[in-house]
């Protein structure tokens, strides 16, 4: 079994591969906080986050690899899982055909539809060093 899921509960593991988003918080040169919401896989022990380089939250995690993620389940917004973790590696090798697989995933799309010329894509791999997790209250379960 992967390090990843033995640290979720099975409660939650299905967040790992729903269409949920990713709310990534990386900080700031000023130590301000910095969140996006972003696609996401998974694959045996890491979160893979894609992004383009120069943006705001590539320069944050190359800065500063100390990162919180949120997950909700889509379908019932109390049922939740938070992540604190460190980006291991950032790579672009790969990159852009993980971008299309995300675009697979989040859209049913096999191509990425908004690859811009000259953009240089980046994968970011997210080592989840506690995970937390929120279940629902009764009357939303």
């Amino acid at each position: 079994m992967s390090v990843l899921l033995e640290k979720v509960p099975d409660s939650h593991k299905h967040l790992l591969q729903t269409r949920a988003l990713l709310y990534l918080a990386t900080t700031m040169k000023d130590g301000s906080p910095q969140v996006s919401p972003l696609w996401f896989s998974v694959d045996d022990n890491f979160i893979l986050v894609n992004s383009a380089k120069g943006r705001i939250k590539d320069k944050n995690m190359r800065r500063n690899k100390k990162v919180s993620v949120a997950i909700v389940d889509p379908e019932n917004a109390f049922l939740w899982m938070g992540i604190q973790g460190s980006v291991l590696d950032i790579t672009e090798v790969g990159a852009d055909d993980h971008v299309d697989l995300l675009a697979k995933k989040y859209l049913d799309m096999d191509s990425y539809p908004n690859k811009q010329e000259g953009q240089i894509r980046v994968i970011y791999k997210i080592r989840a060093d506690k995970v937390y997790t929120m279940d629902p209250p009764p009357a939303f379960s």
